[in-house]
């Protein structure tokens, strides 16, 4: 899997163990423009089954389901291979702390089931693209949790002051349009950019070097551009 085409429908793979829930979110993210529903599961031991047969580009994932949470499906699915599916994982309050653990385990953001569903479907769209969906009060509490000094955070990955730029941005939720429109540049530069500041960190993905920029010290909570 190779990720969307940019006007290919994004395929998305529905994980909740409430049925009405789920059955809901399956109807009306289906109605949603540029958004395919491949499937659905109602634990996390049927997430990572179903995600290995239909290869979804984004798996919507229940933080909490019987069997196997969000969490450790997510861990599961992100090892399983080199192209796993992107994951944004969805819980009912933005402070659950399974929703940090999960950010660790590598999911690209999370969203909060009681939004309009229009912004379920531009966060699935959003991180299908490479981005990520954060809370700032989620990245807050997995620094508090999980301090490092800078050197041990921020390895001597020799950024370009560029490069730190674009990460700082990144780190305030911005999108790959904003920050082209914030740093004058244009979408494409900044998409070399963030790929090179993937590369030097070691990041599996922008959730995980925007803690990494969190944890070194070079953006701070609270921190706006």
């Amino acid at each position: 899997m190779t990720g969307p085409d940019a006007d290919a429908a994004v395929t998305l793979l529905v994980a909740d163990d409430d049925e009405v829930t789920r059955s809901g979110l399956r109807t009306l993210l289906a109605a949603q423009p540029g958004i395919e529903v491949v499937g659905e599961a109602s634990d996390g031991v049927e997430a990572v089954e179903r995600a290995r047969q239909l290869r979804p580009d984004v798996v919507l994932m229940d933080v909490r389901m019987p069997r196997r949470n969000g969490i450790e499906a997510t861990r599961r699915l992100l090892a399983a291979s080199a192209e796993p599916p992107k994951v944004v994982m969805i819980t009912t309050f933005e402070n659950d702390d399974h929703v940090t653990a999960a950010l660790s385990a590598g999911a690209s953001g999370f969203v909060l089931k009681r939004r309009p569903v229009r912004e379920i479907a531009e966060a699935v769209r959003v991180v299908a693209a490479g981005e990520a969906i954060l809370f700032p009060a989620a990245l807050r509490r997995m620094v508090t949790a999980r301090p490092l000094d800078r050197t041990e955070a921020l390895p001597k990955a020799a950024l370009t002051v560029r490069e730190e730029e674009v990460l700082r941005l990144m780190a305030t939720g911005r999108s790959n349009p904003e920050i082209a429109r914030s740093l004058t540049v244009s979408l494409e530069t900044v998409k070399t950019h963030a790929g090179n500041v993937l590369t030097k960190l070691g990041a599996q993905n922008r959730t995980h070097a925007v803690v990494i920029a969190y944890e070194s010290g070079l953006v701070v909570p609270g921190f706006t551009a």
